[in-house]
């Protein structure tokens, strides 16, 4: 529960200056009228409710999460298994895995912010100073030099002197696109042996004058055994989180 806490910190800034009691502003007022009274809900929720809106956004754009499904994704395709697994299989196997990958994330921002605030040693917007940053070492770690450069030249800042110095809105485009395009590289290296199955099949049927015969129809099955032989969803999974370098 503490690192869903962390989470949560970091995913809700606008938590961090809503603070009722700091601001003294109430989330809901109640006015006395002639049929007895209405409650009237401030900003501050519909803020809140208009942020949760775009949590899985921010889920999808700052994790590990855009990797690991498009991978999944292409997988899926290369097998040529249109519905196997299941679009509701593949992401749960995403999310999960996005949750273990990012599980050292997670510890240190507890540590460094949210513990910190729940014992009211720092205060809210510097714990969200503090969270923000074991994110953006993360993203850092796996964006591209060039990616980043794109969108420092696209922004017309020219006053950042490091990487560290990125802000969000530059940095999390950066990412995303480093991430695609390292999701794709790895999705090129597992279909080319299914391809290789699909054309060899493919040359054998036509040779056999069986033009007429869908040529996935017979190489699916060596498809699923050369899958299951190399053990190729441990081999898949243990590759993604592996290659992200943070456990």
């Amino acid at each position: 529960m503490k690192y869903c806490s962390a989470l949560l910190l970091f995913l809700f800034p606008i938590i961090s200056y809503a603070d009722i009691n700091a601001l003294g502003i109430p989330a809901v007022t109640f006015q006395q009228t002639d049929t007895g009274g209405e409650y009237t809900v401030t900003i501050q929720i519909l803020a809140l409710m208009t942020l949760l809106s775009l949590l899985p956004a921010i889920i999808m754009m700052m994790t590990a999460f855009t990797r690991i499904i498009v991978v999944l994704a292409i997988l899926r395709q290369a097998l040529g298994l249109q519905q196997t697994p299941s679009n509701q299989v593949v992401l749960g196997m995403s999310i999960f895995l996005t949750a273990f990958i990012m599980m050292p994330v997670f510890e240190k921002v507890n540590e460094v912010a949210i513990q910190p605030y729940l014992n009211e040693t720092i205060k809210p917007l510097e714990a969200l100073e503090r969270a923000t940053e074991p994110m953006k070492e993360f993203m850092l770690a796996q964006t591209r030099e060039t990616d980043l450069n794109l969108f420092v030249r696209i922004s017309g800042r020219k006053d950042l002197l490091s990487p560290d110095e990125t802000p969000l809105h530059i940095l999390i485009p950066a990412f995303v696109t480093s991430e695609l395009k390292t999701a794709f590289q790895i999705g090129f290296l597992l279909f080319i042996p299914f391809l290789i199955i699909d054309l060899v099949v493919a040359s054998i049927l036509m040779a056999m004058g069986m033009m007429m015969l869908s040529p996935i129809i017979i190489s699916l099955p060596f498809k699923i055994m050369l899958f299951v032989l190399i053990d190729g969803w441990a081999l898949v999974m243990g590759t993604l989180a592996n290659s992200f370098g943070t456990i």
